[in-house]
């Protein structure tokens, strides 16, 4: 069973930057394409990035392109989602998730 944890997560003003971090503290990430997802209040969970168990091919929602940038760390077996240019429909809690397991989640509030 794979164990996800994200963190990173917190209250930002519009405009501003986090950085998320999905780790496994008892298996190798390395192996696992991962993806990351968020649920705003109210609404479906969605797709926001995933990258491949490689590092060479990534993916986003049209809505975070250009401002979300995900990667890997192997040395740290962590998976980051830099987000920058944040708005406050990105509200939302943040989930990774890799063959079918998910993290807690971490949650992500933009607002003055």
């Amino acid at each position: 069973q794979l164990q996800l944890v994200e963190s990173g997560g917190g209250l930002v003003q519009p405009g501003g930057s986090l950085r998320l971090s999905c780790t496994s503290f008892g298996d190798t990430l390395d192996y696992y394409a991962i993806g990351w997802f968020r649920q705003a209040p109210g609404k479906e969970r969605e797709r926001v990035s995933c990258i491949a168990s490689s590092s060479t091919n990534t993916d986003y929602a049209e809505d975070v392109k250009g401002r979300f940038t995900i990667s890997r760390d192997k040395a740290k077996n962590t998976v980051y989602l830099q987000m920058n240019s944040l708005k406050p429909e990105d509200t939302a809690v943040y989930y990774c998730n890799s063959m079918g397991y998910w993290g807690k989640g971490t949650l992500v509030t933009v607002s003055s």
